[in-house]
């Protein structure tokens, strides 16, 4: 899985996302009518949209000793989640996204990758207060 799928699927609470998708998608191509696929399908990216992430992580950071500020931190926000927030870490994550800045410029590279995170966070259906 990419590094932008686990952050999303720790974000949404979907561990085990990866293995049901293939188990799915399997059901679904011998199954002769899409019908039930499309109604499956269909209810998900609507529960999804509900998701307060703002909420869920912050609930995670209020349960934590070390307070992290994922709001405005790659590397916080990768950590909240149970990631490795490591330069190697950030710099695969630069590349999956498509990063065209200097990688060496790491502040830089931090700012752009948060917000492209966050945009990922709410093309997936993530409420995120405006401001971030």
């Amino acid at each position: 899985m990419s590094i932008l799928g686990n952050i999303l699927g720790r974000v949404f609470k979907k561990k085990d996302a990866p293995a049901a998708a293939p188990a799915s998608g399997t059901a679904a191509a011998p199954a002769p009518a899409p019908e039930p696929t499309a109604a499956a399908v269909a209810p998900q990216p609507a529960s999804i949209q509900d998701v307060d992430v703002a909420g869920i992580l912050d609930f995670m950071n209020d349960q934590r000793d070390q307070k992290l500020n994922w709001r405005t931190s790659i590397v916080d926000l990768m950590k909240l989640v149970g990631m490795e927030s490591s330069l190697s870490e950030r710099k695969e994550l630069a590349d999956e996204l498509g990063y065209a800045g200097d990688k060496s410029d790491t502040a830089s590279m931090n700012i752009w990758l948060h917000k492209q995170v966050i945009q990922k966070i709410r093309d997936n259906g993530g409420q995120l207060p405006s401001d971030l």
